[in-house]
């Protein structure tokens, strides 16, 4: 563990190292830009809030595909929104991802209503509503209703909207970055680090947290001293996949941190090997390569802006049938701790997903259901036995005993190995 003693050397040299994104990386940038853009056309399910918010705060735009995506998130994920508002599921993460969504687009907020019980209210009462019973929750639970990233979303949604947020709330994260509490599994999770740094930083800006102003300090702190201590040897904080709210955050909370440069490099080096395939990792990452963060979102004028990003028509792909197969064991781990063992051979190149759906096709006994996300498809029941947010339990997926990054559509299987599912609380 880095002690504090060298995480304020390093913030003391970091003055002198800027993040620097110009020159040779500017065709990188437009690159994943046009990437992210090309992804509305292919979208599965809802659009994405995440993916919306990234194109906003970009530098380069196409502004009719950007209005065209954001009149789906008006009425699509609207939609689905109010279907969950109106049977009582909570919906604090997409609720505050859709406002900040909107608001990057500069939409009026107060427009914005959703109806239950035959009353009509503005989006952001509703998202105060959310907070409350995150906050309740955690009274008499001990954690939120949903998680800490969700309930961090909720309260920059708010911040950077101008609302005052209660500090009960603010609190409750406080306390939470205080006593360690960011957790997926066993894990620390430097996703949640990283957005509850955005949001305390938020409503420290504010002015509106005077009453704990010491707490507060703290526990920014000790946000940051978690995500430098999270920093590998390549650069990256956490894995691939949370340094671009890692970097978002620490922009945000206003370092200039040595490691700024190597993890900057190490998110460059990971787009130009294709890691950041899924446009919700691109959604990520742009921001952070472009030195900004969904803070900026606070700021946002949506005037004389760039329109020149176009996309180039692609030559058609023609995909050959991979003749090599290799063997996957799969492990499948209950609850209680009872395993099955099973085997299928795929073709070399195949997703995780592609593999389980030839495993169930063999009528082995081996069945799994999935449902969609932000991320793309996660599993939500494996042989019959569901693994549910509800029950603080999900489906964790590891190869040869290493957890897995990567969802089930995303991660290749490129060699033969052993995949364990196993069921999970957090």
């Amino acid at each position: 563990m880095i002690t504090l003693v060298i995480i304020s050397a390093l913030i003391g040299f970091a003055s002198t190292k800027p993040c620097d994104t110009e020159g040779s990386n500017t065709e990188l940038l437009l690159s994943l830009n046009k990437n992210l853009l090309r992804s509305l056309e292919s979208q599965e399910g809802l659009p994405n809030p995440s993916v919306h918010l990234a194109l906003r705060l970009s530098n380069n735009h196409n502004l009719a595909k950007e209005s065209e995506h954001l009149n789906r998130l008006k009425n699509e994920l609207h939609n689905d929104i109010q279907s969950s508002l109106s049977n009582s599921q909570p919906v604090t993460g997409v609720l505050a991802l859709y406002n900040l969504a909107l608001k990057s687009s500069c939409y009026d907020l107060n427009t914005v209503s959703f109806t239950v019980n035959e009353r009509s209210e503005a989006l952001l009462t509703h998202l105060k509503n959310q907070m409350e019973l995150e906050k309740e929750h955690i009274a008499f639970s001990h954690r939120p209703l949903t998680n800490y990233y969700q309930y961090s979303l909720g309260v920059l949604a708010l911040c950077v909207s101008g609302i005052r947020v209660n500090n009960h709330v603010t609190n409750k994260l406080i306390k939470a970055a205080e006593h360690e509490q960011f957790k997926h599994g066993e894990s620390e999770s430097v996703d949640t680090y990283a957005m509850a740094g955005m949001a305390l930083q938020c409503v420290k800006d504010s002015g509106s947290h005077m009453q704990n102003a010491a707490g507060l300090d703290t526990a920014l702190s000790k946000i940051k001293q978690k995500l430098l201590a999270s920093r590998r040897a390549d650069g990256h904080i956490g894995n691939e996949f949370s340094t671009g709210l890692a970097v978002q955050a620490l922009l945000a909370m206003g370092s200039e941190v040595a490691e700024c440069a190597a993890s900057m490099e190490a998110m460059r080096t990971a787009a130009r090997s294709n890691a950041y395939h899924n446009p919700m990792a691109i959604s990520q990452t742009l921001p952070a390569l472009q030195q900004t963060s969904y803070m900026s979102v606070k700021s946002k004028e949506c005037l004389t802006e760039d329109n020149t990003l176009v996309l180039e028509p692609l030559d058609p792909v023609v995909v050959s049938p991979n003749q090599v197969k290799v063997n996957v064991m799969v492990e499948v781990v209950t609850s209680s701790g009872a395993a099955a063992l099973y085997s299928v051979h795929v073709p070399k190149g195949s997703s995780l997903l592609e593999a389980l759906e030839l495993l169930k096709e063999e009528n082995v006994g081996f069945t799994f259901e999935k449902e969609s996300s932000l991320w793309g498809p996660f599993l939500s029941v494996v042989n019959g036995e569901q693994a549910r947010q509800s029950d603080r339990r999900y489906w964790h997926l590891s190869s040869d005993d290493t957890a897995l990054t990567e969802g089930v559509r995303d991660f290749k299987i490129e060699a033969a190995q052993r995949i364990t599912i196993r069921n999970t609380s957090y």
